[in-house]
């Protein structure tokens, strides 16, 4: 298995389906590792390098006194999970990618978390138009986190510094 398939591997696993690895995510999302280096028949080494490698970091690993090596997904899960996550004052202003036949769901409802547990948002317009361009052309909407922090809204700061807030209601977008 090549590193790009062993990090799509992960992803699934650890954000989707980690009872198809026999795993039970812990809080904070964690994992023994050597449970899944059994399941995926891969070496520590290989895990470690896709970790390194991940241009957006979507992994962590730690060694735990009790618990060993674990490793985790950051962020972008469809299954239960407690990241623990505290909550964070966001910057004024944050950006999500997206394309372009999903802008009049958005322009209706908004942004909604779909079947994740939350929205993601980027700190800069670049990372939220490679975000957006995974399914054709990228559209880049501006959040006003500064507006919604102050009607009580509740933003998180994921390890790999991907904002993240349950949804974000239309009057705090701009589309341009």
């Amino acid at each position: 298995m090549n590193e790009k398939q062993l990090s799509h591997q992960l992803s699934y696993l650890l954000r989707h389906a980690p009872h198809e690895a026999g795993l039970t995510l812990q809080p904070g999302g964690w994992v023994p590792l050597e449970p899944l280096l059994a399941h995926l028949n891969v070496t520590r080494e290989q895990i470690e390098r896709v970790v390194a490698a991940s241009d957006k970091q979507r992994f962590a690993l730690a060694v735990d006194g009790l618990n060993g090596h674990q490793i985790r997904a950051n962020q972008g899960h469809s299954v239960p999970v407690d990241l623990e996550l505290t909550p964070q004052t966001p910057p004024a202003v944050l950006y999500h990618g997206t394309f372009p036949a999903a802008l009049d769901a958005i322009r209706r409802e908004g942004l909604r978390a779909m079947n994740r547990h939350h929205v993601h948002l980027s700190p800069d317009v670049e990372t939220a138009r490679r975000v957006g361009a995974r399914r054709g052309p990228a559209v880049v909407l501006t959040v006003r986190a500064d507006r919604m922090h102050v009607a009580g809204w509740l933003f998180y700061c994921s390890e790999n510094g991907v904002w993240l807030v349950d949804s974000v209601a239309i009057e705090f977008l701009e589309m341009t």
